[in-house]
């Protein structure tokens, strides 16, 4: 639902901020989606008088128009046909930028020098009309912007409602909640009291089958009909909340609908076969075309709009366009009705079509609101089209059902939700938004709901309205005393869900192999015969030989998986898998089972991401350190360290291998495979891999989760480029910085290490940043200067460095 603050204070006033009364809606249980300035984009838009149109002298269909906006004069071109001297019309100027993101530029045209635009309505934004430039009626100075001079600088709101509060799919709906929270009146355009009675007509007849399907149909005539534009405040408060206006006959049904919550349909009152409304079912065969061009077949589950020959509407949902009002139009049919809220959901799902009337129908609405809705609708036609309504008119309301009283205890109320109120506050909560309240006795009273408030139906429902009134931020907050416990969840199982959680954040995918696999493995792995990773748990009636032995690793499967991608050409892979591998324990033992982590990167670093927007970088070392750096961060466990790899396996290469450790014990490794691994897989191109004893992992303990403020005062950063040796690790230059324990120093990052060209030979250089950061108060220069060059010094002391020159 979507409304202006100006439109909503036609109804009540109130002196909320736009932002506050958001909120309170929000607390209200209006959840509101949105609150915004609409129209911004034409912020830059201009009122120019034109004052003379001159034809172009290249061009029949172009004019040359000199223009006024404000104390400047502008010359532009324009082809509309409507560009005339004395008219005030929309200028964009260079360097506005229109909706769609058209940015205006001083140009030529035809030889003729042009320095901006005259807007139509379609190019605002305003309207579907293209055919001139939007001429302001009712403006006469220039310069001002034209949100000022249409009245568009308004604020929108858009409330997102919940099922059961159809009475609040319209302004004056959202007014009354409005008015019971400020304590002020609400002002309706119509009320109950002024409604004429509708005792027949002579003209046409109306007639439902089944009341039960529509509890109410009310139709008046109106005659002396002309179909225009409408007003433009009219098509303002359309615009406003995303409608196109249409013409005034159309725009005035739909204005009513967003005003009341009550859908209207007009129908060309020549059109219907012998002046006759009747609503029933579809028969079987019928069919209507709907005014959105689409032929529709229909059946009997579905209710009808019907003239004495043919469907001319699908009730509830759409008119028929046999029946549409055109330019010709001259006399209207005006139906104002309620229909069954299930039939309507049924044929709109059924027909896969929703509207705005569907939406209100499916969920509700007031059969007491068609009247009042058709008189609102009346007034309005009468004052824009010229038009005379019909002495009389048909109200068909055998199915308006009858009010319901329900009890509410005041002692009730109290208990479940931990107040004291007494029965008079209670009353004027509920009088507040239009309930009808009665005291039985001294703990009871008796409330009518409204009939708009088609969702109250217990006393636990009216408790909630109190509590809505009252507010939910005023009601104390009470603990139960019932102790509430649970079965304590499984560490491994925990900590599993979190790892492939972070690994599919780190855009790898989890694979799910056998557990039986190929005795080929240890041969393809290239271990040595005596090596104890040979010894395996043997399949006494396997499936095939490939699948004769338990796995004593997640890593050959894996390869595996790779090779299979790479042959279907997908050569990017990023894989892992959490699993059981199975080291025997001796004959008529069962093996021991340990669980392990393994991961596999293989191919362009960004996979299939666009060469356009990515690197095509292959995946290297970095990489997969990098994922095992993620890992162990998001882990939180920091007792995890990187070490060098000394007596790496057969199958890893040498020079790109590191171990995870853990105070002190080795629980997985890291690296690249070996050429020959590979070749021994069919692979021919680099895979990287990390291999983790998930048991040891789960064993450990992650550091405490540590919240901190949001800094008050900015970071200052500074870059250190340090020429070192090619033996030092840069690692250990920024774990020195970080071991100073400076209070300022707030973060140390590498971020680059390069050796080549006017680099010494046997030398490097590190590029390290370092931000610095006080709790207290905002760093100046000299204090900034004087603790990073002590780190300067320090680090070039301590590791043979110097400063790198540019």
């Amino acid at each position: 639902m979507k409304f202006t603050v100006d439109w909503l204070k036609q109804y009540t006033d109130f002196t909320y901020t736009p932002q506050e009364l958001a909120d309170r809606l929000t607390m209200a249980g209006l959840e509101v989606d949105a609150v915004c300035e609409i129209f911004a984009e034409l912020k830059d838009v201009k009122v120019a008088e034109i004052l003379a149109a001159h034809p172009h002298p290249e061009a029949d269909r172009l004019q040359v128009c000199d223009v006024q906006v404000g104390k400047d004069a502008f010359r532009i071109v324009c082809g509309a046909p409507n560009a005339r001297p004395g008219i005030f019309v929309p200028v964009a100027l260079p360097g506005v930028v229109l909706p769609g993101d058209f940015k205006i530029k001083k140009s030529k045209i035809r030889g003729q020098a042009s320095d901006g635009m005259l807007c139509s309505a379609k190019e605002l934004g305003l309207s579907k009309d293209a055919e001139g430039i939007m001429e302001l009626a009712g403006v006469s100075t220039s310069g001002q912007s034209i949100l000022e001079a249409l009245g568009l600088n308004e604020t929108l709101i858009e409330v997102d409602l919940t099922p059961n509060r159809p009475d609040c799919a319209s302004v004056i709906g959202t007014a009354r909640e409005v008015a019971a929270m400020s304590g002020n009146p609400l002002h309706l355009p119509v009320t109950k009291d002024t409604l004429p009675i509708l005792k027949g007509s002579k003209t046409f007849k109306v007639s439902v089958d089944d009341q039960s399907l529509c509890p109410r149909y009310v139709a008046r005539r109106m005659t002396g009909v002309t179909v225009a534009p409408s007003p433009w405040w009219l098509q303002k408060r359309l615009i406003s909340v995303g409608q196109r206006p249409i013409n005034n006959v159309v725009d005035a049904t739909n204005f009513v609908m967003l005003e009341f919550g009550q859908p209207l349909h007009a129908f060309d009152f020549k059109k219907l076969a012998k002046a006759e409304i009747i609503v029933r079912p579809a028969r079987k065969g019928e069919k209507i075309t709907t005014l959105d061009g689409q032929e529709r077949e229909l059946d009997p589950a579905m209710l009808m709009i019907c003239d004495a020959e043919k469907p001319v509407a699908v009730a509830g949902v759409m008119g028929g366009g046999n029946s549409e009002v055109d330019d010709t139009t001259t006399e209207i049919l005006l139906e104002s009705a309620c229909f069954n809220a299930v039939s309507v959901r049924k044929t709109a799902r059924s027909l896969n079509l929703s509207t705005d009337a569907s939406y209100r129908f499916e969920r509700g609405v007031d059969p007491h609101l068609a009247p009042v809705a058709m008189e609102r609708l009346v007034q309005i036609l009468t004052d824009i089209a010229g038009a005379t309504v019909e002495m009389g008119g048909i109200d068909l309301a055998a199915g308006v059902p009858s009010p319901v009283e329900y009890t509410l205890r005041v002692s009730q109320t109290n208990r479940l939700l931990g107040t004291d109120f007494n029965a008079e506050k209670i009353s004027s909560y509920l009088s507040a938004i239009e309930m009808t309240v009665r005291q039985i006795d001294a703990d009871t009273l008796g409330v009518t709901p409204p009939s708009f408030r088609i969702d109250i139906e217990r006393e636990a429902d009216l408790i909630e309205e109190v509590t809505r009134l009252h507010g939910y931020n005023e009601i104390g907050t009470t603990l139960p005393v019932v102790p509430m416990s649970f079965a304590e969840r499984d560490a491994g199982r925990s900590l599993k869900k979190e790892v492939a959680d972070i690994l599919m954040a780190n855009s790898c995918y989890e694979a799910i192999n056998y557990s039986f696999v190929s005795p080929e493995h240890a041969d393809h792995l290239g271990l040595a015969g005596d090596d104890e990773r040979r010894e395996v748990v043997t399949i006494l009636n396997p499936l095939t030989e490939d699948q004769s032995v338990m796995r004593r690793s997640l890593l050959p499967a894996l390869l595996e998986n790779v090779r299979r991608n790479i042959n279907h050409q997908n050569g990017d892979v990023r894989l892992f898998e959490m699993g059981k591998v199975f080291i025997p324990k001796g004959a008529g033992k069962q093996p021991h089972e340990e669980r392990r982590l393994a991961v596999v990167l293989s191919g362009r670093r960004y996979g299939q991401a666009p060469a356009l927007y990515f690197e095509q970088n292959a995946t290297d070392f970095a990489d997969i350190k990098g994922v095992a750096f993620s890992l162990l961060k998001e882990l939180r466990l920091n007792q995890i360290a990187f070490a060098p790899d000394d007596h790496h396996a057969p199958y890893v290469d040498s020079s790109q291998a590191l171990l995870l450790t853990a105070n002190g014990e080795t629980i997985g490794q890291i690296g690249r495979f070996s050429k020959q691994c590979l070749s021994n897989f069919a692979i021919k191109q680099d895979v990287y891999f990390i291999d983790i004893d998930f048991d040891a992992l789960t064993a450990l303990k992650p550091a405490p989760k540590r919240f901190e403020p949001l800094p008050k005062y900015p970071s200052v950063q500074r870059d250190i480029a340090i020429l070192v040796p090619v033996s030092v690790a840069a690692g250990e230059m920024v774990a020195t910085i970080w071991d100073l324990k400076d209070k300022l120093v707030e973060n140390v990052e590498l971020f680059d290490v390069y050796r080549g060209k006017n680099i010494d030979e046997g030398f490097k250089s590190v590029a390290i940043s370092v931000t610095y950061r006080s709790q207290e108060k905002t760093l100046q220069e000299k204090a900034v200067a004087k603790v990073h060059q002590r780190i300067v010094d320090m680090v070039m002391s301590r590791f043979g460095g110097r400063l790198r020159e540019v």
